[in-house]
């Protein structure tokens, strides 16, 4: 049976359902995964041409796109399920190609695509090339139809983009524990305010916005719905209320490990991360084998998309797009730097 899998994902919102579907199918054959994304050659383009020449540090920002953010919650998520996962980055404005090449190079025996995806540079993988990726590889193909698969679109994109958001959380905590390992291997203290951002994103991200969104939103219209989650729905707001502490005593840690970057203070910062890493996973382990099941069995259209809107971050004015913007930034930042 196959034991190496090639999973094109990109930016869009299948990407998340097509990543979930392919760790499920790869943890029951005990294969392992290639994650791959290719991205447009954005010093090709206008604008990436006048960046580079103006400012190239801007442009070495830039340039990556999508691509690490995208990879690191890929990860995540095979890692949360115990999937043996890697990823690889390839700049080509022929997808297909880049695929099948990918897949050759890398040894894999199968590649698990969408069937149906956005199209552009910025969407360049998932369905868009499946049909040329079926026509030019001599490597068997399987085709997810999760796009036909999902009951409504709004319900698609919302749990998906809250997946998506946990897997952000996790790829952190996973970029936090690398450096760690490296500050250690390397007898190099890591890199204080990189430490500080990642803090931030947990404080003003995980506390600021999605947590919020679940309780006004997720949790609200649930038990609008249904009283068979309200006592776990409790719990989980009680958990939103508590991670403060949680926070707070990983910040304290990390402001130690600056003012001394010893053994003794990168062993207490671990296990601060230890303990909010131990809650953070229980915690999405209840909303998505629990909540979110419950949610797509009594929840209805209106309320998908109003789910959906508030977690794209176009429908409330508490919940602000540029300041979304922002902490995808600091998430490409963390996750790019730290790994």
């Amino acid at each position: 049976m196959y034991q190496h899998i090639l999973v094109p994902v990109d930016d869009s919102v299948l990407a998340v359902s097509l990543a979930t579907q392919a760790v499920a199918f790869a943890r029951t054959l005990g294969a392992r995964i290639t994650f791959f994304h290719a991205r447009g050659d954005y010093a090709a383009t206008s604008d990436g041409a006048l960046l580079h020449a103006l400012a190239p540090e801007e442009f070495a920002e830039h340039a990556p796109g999508p691509a690490q953010a995208v990879l690191a919650r890929a990860e995540a998520e095979a890692r949360l399920a115990g999937v043996a996962s890697d990823s690889v980055i390839r700049t080509s404005d022929r997808p297909y190609e880049a695929i099948v090449d990918a897949a050759l190079e890398r040894g894999c025996d199968l590649i698990f695509m969408a069937s149906h995806g956005r199209k552009g540079w910025r969407g360049l993988l998932i369905g868009s090339q499946t049909a040329k990726v079926l026509g030019h590889s001599t490597v068997p193909v399987l085709v997810s139809t999760v796009e036909a698969n999902a009951p409504s679109r709004e319900m698609e994109a919302a749990v998906a983009v809250i997946k998506g958001e946990h897997r952000s959380m996790a790829a952190v905590v996973h970029a936090l524990k690398q450096a760690f390992g490296q500050a250690r291997g390397l007898g190099k203290p890591a890199d204080a305010e990189w430490l500080r951002g990642a803090v931030q994103y947990f404080r003003r991200f995980t506390l600021g916005m999605h947590h919020p969104k679940e309780d006004a939103y997720l949790f609200a219209c649930l038990k609008a719905r249904s009283t068979s989650m309200d006592a776990l729905l409790e719990t989980l707001q009680t958990q939103h209320a508590e991670e403060v502490a949680f926070i707070d005593a990983l910040d304290a840690a990390v402001e130690a490990y600056v003012a001394t970057p010893q053994e003794e203070s990168l062993g207490g910062l671990e296990q601060a991360l230890d303990r909010y890493a131990e809650r953070l996973w229980e915690h999405m382990r209840l909303e998505e084998k629990f909540v979110l099941p419950a949610c797509q069995a009594h929840l209805d259209q209106d309320d998908w998309h109003r789910i959906a809107q508030a977690f794209e971050a176009n429908g409330d004015p508490r919940f602000d797009l540029d300041k979304s913007a922002g902490f995808e930034r600091l998430f490409l930042r963390l996750v790019s730097t730290g790994t």
